[in-house]
């Protein structure tokens, strides 16, 4: 007798098991990662220098820009990220086995000199902005923010550490309440956002291509394939799609909910900068940014100190976030395309020369800052830097994602084929469009 009863409450439990599911929200939250990182990362001080340039000098004339972008951005990172999960390992290391290592390395090359070129100038924002909220020397704040990302990818296990880059990502949300705290005229914006406002002067172009370039950067595509790949690796639970196919549906599923929320986030916090902006700095006139410094001091009288601090305290946020997602897209590139073990879990004992190359991106990164380039203006231009290098990259990955060699039965959707080429094609035009007009 105890015997059957034990087997009906075995028999209960396991129906209930199976038959108990997670709640909606919990089953939503779960599925965010790497998209959402790699989002949020975006709107990092490399991001908002151009944003806030645009909203200066244009008003609300570029709104429409966030809005266009959307769709274009999102698909090169859903693209990405099935490369990354299809074949287990990312755009460089796929590129090193499909393609000629005469197109591999001048990518690779490309990626972290941008990546480089973005990290020396997230740390002087930060260091700026820093300044401007405590006083002092810049000096001390750039060396304790390049020790500190340091130290943190370095010797804190991937799985823990991206805990905490998921609860930075609350710091992109400061832009947008900043735009509460200021008065918007709601009917221009709207009218703004959903009509476009185009012009044909070199600065437009400059400006459009640097928007484009730190919406839609390369070294986000790197990330995020990589970051798929760290996944695969870290969870027993999953393989690559390529050796158990009968995950696909599940992880694609994932991919969509993780990017497309991630990738919203980006921009809709890109788009409340502009706005901001141009609601302040260009309507009192002010249209021209020259430092880091300026362009948070100047909301201050216009829209008040509560907004300033948010402004200045989400470059500090957001500069933390970016900053291991440059320096690793530069590591995993580099160490993929050598064949060197390429793992943010691996202790940096064993993977030596991952590590070298995230520490030496990041102090290189910070050794820009004792040239004399003013701040925002190295922003901005890194932005331009990585509108004209995504090109290429691009490309690759688009011709990576539709390989049957690469992707096997995996190669992407037609609807993903079209916008991904059509992004392409868009920073291919914006990068031609500046060129043409820099002698203007």
């Amino acid at each position: 007798m105890r015997r059957c009863h034990a087997a009906w409450a075995a028999a209960l439990s396991g129906f209930n098991s199976v038959r108990k599911t997670p709640s909606p929200r919990k089953s939503f939250l779960q599925k965010l990662g790497p998209g959402l990182i790699t989002g949020a990362s975006d709107d990092d001080p490399s991001g908002i220098a151009p944003y806030s340039q645009t909203g200066a000098q244009f008003g609300y004339r570029m709104l429409w820009v966030m809005l266009f972008s959307y769709p274009l951005m999102t698909a090169m990172q859903e693209i990405s990220a099935r490369i990354g999960t299809v074949t287990g390992i990312g755009i460089a290391g796929n590129m090193r086995k499909h393609h000629s290592r005469i197109l591999l390395y001048p990518v690779v090359f490309l990626l972290c000199l941008a990546s480089i070129f973005n990290l020396g100038a997230d740390l002087g924002a930060m260091a700026a902005a820093t300044q401007l909220l405590f006083g002092g020397p810049a000096t001390p704040y750039l060396l304790f923010f390049a020790v500190v990302s340091l130290v943190l990818q370095m010797y804190v296990r991937y799985t823990t550490y991206v805990k905490y880059l998921k609860w930075l990502t609350l710091a992109v949300f400061s832009y947008v309440l900043a735009a509460f705290v200021i008065h918007v005229s709601w009917r221009e914006v709207l009218a703004a956002t959903l009509v476009p406002s185009l012009g044909f002067d070199r600065k437009y172009f400059a400006t459009l291509t640097a928007v484009l370039g730190t919406t839609i950067s390369p070294y986000l595509f790197f990330w995020q394939a990589s970051q798929e790949a760290e996944e695969v690796r870290v969870n027993q639970k999953e393989q690559a799609l390529k050796k158990s196919p009968h995950q696909a549906e599940q992880q694609f599923d994932r991919i969509r909910v993780d990017t497309y929320f991630g990738m919203g986030i980006s921009n809709l916090v890109a788009f409340f900068v502009i706005l901001t902006t141009a609601a302040t700095l260009h309507r009192t006139g002010v249209f021209d940014v020259q430092t880091s410094a300026q362009a948070a001091k100047a909301l201050a009288p216009v829209a008040g100190r509560f907004a300033f601090f948010l402004f200045a305290a989400g470059i500090v946020g957001t500069g933390l976030l970016a900053m291991p997602v440059l320096a690793g897209s530069a590591a995993y590139g580099v160490a993929e395309a050598l064949k060197w073990r390429a793992s943010l879990q691996s202790k940096p004992h064993q993977a030596r020369k991952f590590y070298g190359v995230l520490a030496a991106a990041t102090l290189v990164g910070l050794g820009l800052n004792f040239v004399k380039i003013d701040p925002i203006r190295a922003l901005f231009w890194a932005a331009i830097i990585n509108g004209v290098v995504a090109v290429p990259v691009m490309i690759v990955t688009m011709l990576l994602s539709t390989s049957k060699n690469v992707m096997r039965q995996f190669r992407i959707p037609w609807i993903l084929r079209i916008v991904g080429w059509a992004a392409t094609l868009m920073m291919l035009l914006a990068s031609i469009g500046l060129f043409a007009t820099l002698q203007q």
